[in-house]
């Protein structure tokens, strides 16, 4: 268990807590939102010598069946965090990304991972289930003396005094701290209390996610790769995680239908209907996945501030991005990276660090969202511009391509 012992202010509301609070002791940065980024940001501010409080609305964890693709930038990161040990025996190495005609199963380019790409930036490229990952980070903050974590927390009230800030929940129960970082999702409470004009839009498309038993599964599936396949307006993505005994999959439809749930299962039989028709081989994948649950996938655009004063937020539910670059997660990672940097360079000045973490984050994220967003359009193409984009995927050497992504996988935080 951690050894950083805090006691919350009983029968208090935000203002309160603040006048109650003791004067010259700022206390730890507090983390609304246990997810990956509020874990990761726990641990890089340790590595700095910074103790946080993580507060999670959840009285327990149950992370989602889906899959999370790690580039270099992120591994190296997970390196830094001290997780790569733990989570090392759940991931998958994929040598390839291997992109096919979804209807024919044609193979159009095989682009490679794995040596190759660790080689290029000096980490791996990772594939794991979430539960994985989050479970080697919550590990390691059990184990942390300088992190403290709280569950069932509500948080509700913000306030801010004095270079002092406290969070409430509707319990009467607060805390205080000389910081607070919201990393409580796209669908942030406290980024809709404290930075009213950003807000989630649906973006017309639905992602629909399974985890499937790989010894249920033909040996074509096995291979340690990452897929995907091409249809008009639609595209489905694999990988072995779990160590290699399952498969992450999920299916993304040009489907115009916002759900008003933020994910909800959907019968196999939907999914069946609602795919193009495909090739033999990925119709045997979709028979097999037994349960699937489906997202909205909704979008945001990168706002001109995500931090104020003494509060700051991080993850999506600073800047969600779309999952067409496979770096939702990362960018998390890549903030909790920035903002320890951050917070150590400027101890005594946090409302200037936060200042600093926004604006050495802005540029990057907003030129992964325009990526992937590019990236999303592109997949989904038909007619004479996807036969285009065949053909360039057949003819550009395979290197050459990946050499496009040196900006996103070379980014380091210093």
């Amino acid at each position: 268990m951690s050894v950083l012992q805090l006691d919350p202010l009983a029968n208090e509301n935000a203002e309160t807590a603040l006048a109650h609070a003791r004067k010259g002791q700022p206390g730890p940065v507090l983390i609304v939102g246990a997810g990956i980024g509020g874990l990761a940001a726990s641990l890089a501010l340790a590595r700095r010598g910074i103790a946080s409080h993580v507060l999670e609305r959840r009285p327990a964890f149950n992370e989602d069946g889906a899959g999370i693709q790690i580039g270099p930038n992120g591994t190296r990161i997970l390196r830094q965090l001290g997780v790569v040990d733990a989570l090392r025996p759940h991931v998958g190495v994929p040598e390839a990304l291997s992109v096919r005609d979804g209807s024919t199963g044609n193979e159009l380019a095989r682009l490679p991972l794995g040596r190759w790409l660790a080689m290029r930036h000096g980490a791996p490229y990772w594939v794991a289930h979430r539960r994985d990952l989050h479970a080697a980070l919550l590990q390691a903050v059990r184990t942390e003396p300088l992190v403290a974590l709280s569950m069932g927390f509500d948080a509700s009230e913000v306030a801010t005094r004095d270079g002092l800030v406290a969070v409430a929940a509707d319990s009467r129960q607060a805390w205080t701290g000389r910081a607070l970082i919201a990393a409580d999702g796209i669908w942030s409470p406290l980024r809709s209390l404290l930075f009213k004009e950003a807000k989630p839009t649906f973006c017309g498309k639905s992602a629909s996610r399974s985890i499937v038993p790989l010894d249920t599964l033909p040996e074509e599936f096995h291979r340690p790769e990452t897929t995907i396949w091409l249809f008009p307006d639609a595209h489905v993505v694999h990988y072995p995680v779990s160590g290699g005994t399952e498969l992450a999959v999920v299916v993304v439809l040009d489907d115009g239908h916002e759900s008003s749930d933020w994910s909800a299962p959907v019968p196999p039989a939907w999914i069946q209907q609602s795919m193009p028709e495909c090739a033999e081989a990925l119709q045997t994948l979709i028979l097999g996945a037994s349960t699937w649950r489906r997202w909205s996938l909704h979008t945001m655009p990168v706002p001109q501030r995500w931090a104020q004063g003494p509060i700051a937020l991080l993850g999506d539910a600073a800047h969600p991005v779309l999952p067409f670059l496979a770096q939702g997660g990362v960018m998390a990672l890549e903030d909790a990276a920035v903002l320890a940097d951050a917070l150590h360079r400027n101890p005594d000045q946090v409302p200037l660090a936060l200042q600093q973490y926004q604006r050495r984050r802005r540029a990057r994220v907003m030129r992964v969202a325009k990526a992937s967003r590019r990236n999303g359009s592109i997949y989904h193409l038909q007619g004479l511009a996807a036969q285009a984009r065949n053909l360039v995927l057949r003819k550009l050497p395979a290197q050459r391509l990946m050499a496009r992504y040196d900006w996103l996988y070379g980014w380091r935080a210093d």
